[in-house]
């Protein structure tokens, strides 16, 4: 008997966006395109939402104008893949839906999807070749920070919590960034 992810149709971004332009998903419905599937997204609630306001609050204020701070919104990884990660910081000259190349930073908020995030979505952005990817536990108050992208995963890995900062490689010139500053007190 064949197994079913054999018969599954992948997606191309561009069928993706064709189905949007065609009214196959309501402007609410919550879903992303990953490796060809539609994946519908965790639903927003008030600790996730607190954290990306306030993750995108230090972002606007300290590195305006060396980056735009994306919200919520999708990058294009491949023909396959334009997941909508929590914050995006991305080139200042970038129009229109950002690629991988055009990322400096990808921020991930994670309460229920936290292993979702951490095996699906890091690898991916890491094969992409996002060269910085912070996930950030609301339920553990850490954060883990992914660099030096590859084929095979993403080659440094490091967890700050509580008390510690961090420096975004692309814009070491912003300084550390607080953990507290960005979780709930």
């Amino acid at each position: 008997m064949p197994v079913l992810a054999e018969k599954q149709h992948r997606f191309t971004v561009e069928e993706y966006h064709m189905m949007g332009r065609a009214g196959i998903f309501h402007e609410d419905d919550r879903v992303e395109l990953i490796d060809g599937l539609i994946i519908p997204m965790s639903p927003i609630g008030d600790p996730h939402v607190d954290c990306v306001n306030r993750i995108n609050r230090l972002f606007v204020l300290r590195l305006d104008p060396k980056a735009i701070v994306s919200v919520q919104n999708p990058v294009r990884l491949n023909d396959y893949s334009e997941p909508q990660p929590d914050v995006v910081l991305i080139r200042p000259n970038k129009a229109g839906v950002p690629h991988a190349e055009d990322v400096l930073l990808l921020v991930e908020v994670a309460k229920t999807t936290l292993a979702f995030d951490r095996e699906v979505k890091v690898p991916r952005y890491a094969a992409a070749g996002v060269p910085e990817v912070w996930v950030v536990s609301l339920e553990d108050d850490h954060v883990v920070v992914y660099r030096k992208p590859g084929p095979a995963g993403y080659d440094e890995e490091l967890q700050f919590g509580r008390g510690e900062a961090i420096t975004i490689e692309a814009l070491p010139e912003a300084g550390g960034f607080a953990v507290d500053d960005m979780l709930r007190p």
